[in-house]
């Protein structure tokens, strides 16, 4: 089995970063807490979670396809938090249900960089199931 802990992030592609920065750090409080500009990702922190904003025309919103609308998708991804991180076990409990996931790679979430998965619900809407933060060296 799978235990959810928490939402770790979301994702949201946008056509202008700018003023949906200001949005969410002017109206709802939220603060800028890492930027990669080289991809288009502006990552805010949310209370315990992030909320990351990626340009449609970046590297990363280009993999979502036409921008938000009538014939794009605005959601990129949900990411839960999962504790604890059993990623042999997770694997396992998946292939009974019949749900592939692709490779554990290092990603930064809400507690820093740490091991995550992505798979697809039946919709085919894209989840990251997400560990621990790596500890600090």
């Amino acid at each position: 089995m799978i235990a959810i802990r928490a939402i770790d992030h979301i994702v949201l592609r946008v056509v202008g970063l700018d003023a949906m920065v200001a949005f969410y750090g002017d109206v709802l409080g939220c603060r800028v807490e890492r930027r990669q500009d080289d991809i288009g990702l502006v990552q805010l922190r949310a209370g315990a979670a992030l909320l990351d904003l990626v340009t449609v025309d970046g590297t990363l919103g280009r993999i979502g396809g036409a921008a938000p609308g009538r014939e794009g998708r605005n959601l990129d991804h949900v990411c839960f938090r999962v504790e604890p991180f059993d990623l042999p076990a997770m694997r396992a409990h998946l292939a009974v249900h019949g749900v592939q996931a692709g490779p554990a790679e290092a990603r930064y979430g809400a507690e820093g960089e740490g091991l995550s998965i992505y798979l697809q619900d039946p919709e085919g809407n894209t989840i990251e199931l997400k560990g621990p933060a790596f500890a600090p060296s």
